[in-house]
Parts: structure tokens; sequence; C-alpha cells
């Protein structure tokens, strides 16, 4: 089994952190009410701060929430900073989270504008590394896509490339029919795509770092 790599450790440990520190925010009876704010909101909403930008990232919604994402950073994480490299890994991961999130605020932009949805939407918060994840699912399955994944449900063997397709295609699905209400699928599809782009970009013309 591959060690944790150092910058998969890192953020192993600021993701928890911020889970667990965030609970003492704001109100003890409810620890949504202060934490929230470091969720990201719609940019036109009041409750949107610069600085969700960034802190949406590292925030999430529950221990569930928590542990798939970071259960998918430890089984992916390594295995692509081993090959990226430490700086070019914390560049895809980020690359990723921010990509996820310009395809969910895009999203919003067309259901608002074009698509009649509720204005009340731009007061919906988005959290969770899951957008970043899926880029390193996206990454995996490019770079390794020959790789044999146990899944645990169904219990089966299957390629890298193939889950990543099964996984990216069901969460396109979901997002447009508008199943699984409260998860941001386009912002997982969004993580997937910028990861899966910035990857061939780089075996096209390299990284100058």
């Amino acid at each position: 089994m591959l060690r944790i790599t150092d910058v998969v450790k890192n953020l192993l440990i600021i993701n928890i952190l911020m889970y667990f520190g965030t609970l003492l925010m704001g109100d003890p009876t409810n620890d949504q009410l202060g934490r929230i704010q470091l969720a990201l909101f719609y940019p036109t909403s009041p409750f949107f701060q610069p600085y969700q930008i960034v802190t949406h990232m590292f925030m999430h919604g529950d221990i569930t929430h928590l542990f798939f994402n970071m259960f998918g950073l430890f089984m992916f994480g390594p295995p692509l900073e081993a090959t990226l490299g430490p700086k070019r890994f914390l560049f895809f991961y980020l690359f990723a989270g921010f990509g996820a999130m310009a395809l969910h605020l895009f999203v919003k932009f067309i259901e608002l504008n074009f698509l009649g949805a509720s204005p009340g939407i731009i007061n919906i918060p988005v959290l969770g590394a899951s957008g970043a994840i899926f880029g390193l699912l996206a990454g995996f399955g490019t770079l390794f896509p020959n790789q044999v994944i146990q899944l645990l449900f169904p219990p089966i063997p299957l390629k890298a490339k193939y889950f990543v397709l099964i996984y990216g295609g069901i969460e396109l699905f979901m997002g447009f029919g508008g199943f699984g209400a409260g998860i941001a699928h386009f912002a997982h599809v969004g993580g997937a795509i910028f990861g899966f782009l910035l990857i061939l970009y780089w075996q096209r013309f390299g990284a100058k770092f």
C-alpha cells in the first residue's frame, strides 16, 4: 500500500481540523448557524463573502460527508501526488476544486436567468471537498486507466477508467434530472472535467513547476 504522502496528509489534517474546529462557531445549540458562513453562497446573496471562495472547499456538512471525501483523498491522492510531485498535486487539487465551484455557479446562473428558478436559491450554500475529490478520481482514471478498483457496492472489481466514466455519468444524470436535492452534482462534474483537462494539458505541454 502506498504511504500517505505529505500534501495528502496536510489536506486531511486541515479538513478534519476545519470540521471539528468550526463546530464551536456561533450558537452552541445550532452548529450550522455560525459555521455556515464559511460555505459558499451565490455572489449576489447577502450572505456571500469573498473568503468563501476558498473556505468552502474545506468545510463539510456532517461527519459522513467528511468521512467519504477524506476516504477518497486517502485512496486516490497518494498515487497522484507520487506521480505529479507535491507542488503539481496541490495545484491540481485546488484547480479541480475551483473548477467545481465555477461550473456550480455557472449552472446556478443559468437556472436563475433562463430556467425560472426561485431567487431563493442564491441563499442555498455549497460546501465540501467533493469537487476536488472528483478531480482526483478523474486524474487517477486518466493516469492509471487500467488500475483495478475493488468496489464495495456492488462488490466487484472495475478498471479505473470505467469507474470514472460510470460515476461521472451518474452525476450528470442526477444533475440534469434534479435528483438528490441538496447535493451539488454539477460541482462534482466540474471537478472531474477540470481535473481531466489539466492532466491532458500537462501530458501535452508539460508543467513548469
